[in-house]
């Protein structure tokens, strides 16, 4: 590994965890508008809706299909369903791209066209570089090689998974945005040449859904610091930094509830609050 990429710790993903104060309400504690899941993949959008509350915001608002925002409201009733004001997003979690309706690829451009701080995720990949607001992408290795491909940049699967942060640099300047790469080790840096890993405490996190708890927890930390990305986008760095080593702290939590045994990607979700109490301790 290039001695440039430094290992996140939990030291430094503890000061970008804030907690409520007394005149806090959930708005200036950050709401996240999230357009995710399908008729298909209705659980993307659960996961990530239930990892964003876990995480410790003031509101999600959930945009998706009725079937899907019943199923969200079964598992977390506090989410608003209708529109209104939000301070960053989260889109594309459990969305085909090659499946997108005329109306969801509205909602989708609408969220864009707000410039707001987004993760860009899944479904909603290939959009990248069609707004200016503050974007961070979570691809894993094949997506990642499937979005520099569509933009002429020669480069397979194979060559990506070889030199993960080789190529998570090139798309960060190539595309000009915050890239993560997911992965055993996941690679967080910007077009800026800021770069940090994230390395995965238990192999149980390869498994359905867990890409969308951690969509969930970084669009969380996104609309908690919407006031500060207001005058500084860098942070957006920090913070999917920080977003993948809670995800990672959070799956180790839970498999060591099991006695190291197997963990499912809503299991990571319920971990998620000891972890950010574990930071607010630190």
């Amino acid at each position: 590994m290039d001695a440039s990429w430094q290992e996140w710790t939990a030291a430094d993903a503890a000061r970008w965890i804030v907690a409520p104060v007394a005149d806090d309400d959930k708005y200036s504690r950050g709401v996240l508008g999230i357009v995710a899941g399908s008729p298909e993949y209705p659980g993307a959008a659960v996961l990530a809706v239930e990892a964003a509350h876990r995480a410790g915001l003031g509101m999600v608002r959930y945009t998706g299909p009725r079937a899907v925002r019943t199923a969200v409201l079964a598992r977390r009733p506090e989410t608003v369903t209708a529109p209104g004001r939000v301070q960053a997003w989260l889109i594309g979690s459990g969305i085909d791209m090659g499946r997108r309706s005329f109306m969801l690829l509205g909602d989708l451009q609408g969220s864009l066209a707000s410039g707001l701080p987004v993760v860009l995720d899944a479904g909603a990949l290939d959009l990248v570089g069609t707004h200016t607001a503050p974007t961070v992408i979570t691809p894993h290795a094949r997506e990642l090689a499937a979005l520099l491909a569509s933009r002429e940049i020669d480069t397979s699967i194979a060559q990506v998974r070889a030199a993960p942060a080789e190529w998570a640099l090139r798309a960060a300047k190539e595309l000009g945005v915050v890239v993560l790469l997911k992965g055993a080790v996941t690679h967080v840096c910007d077009p800026d040449g800021d770069r940090s890993t994230i390395t995965a405490p238990t192999h149980w996190l390869a498994s359905a859904g867990t890409g969308d708890v951690l969509g969930g927890i970084l669009g969380a930390l996104v609309a908690t610091h919407h006031e500060r990305l207001a005058t500084d986008a860098g942070v957006l760095t920090a913070l999917a930094a920080t977003a993948a080593w809670v995800h990672g702290e959070a799956a180790s939590r839970a498999t060591a509830a099991v006695d190291g045994g197997p963990i499912t990607a809503l299991d990571i979700a319920e971990a998620i609050p000891p972890v950010i109490g574990a930071l607010l301790a630190h």
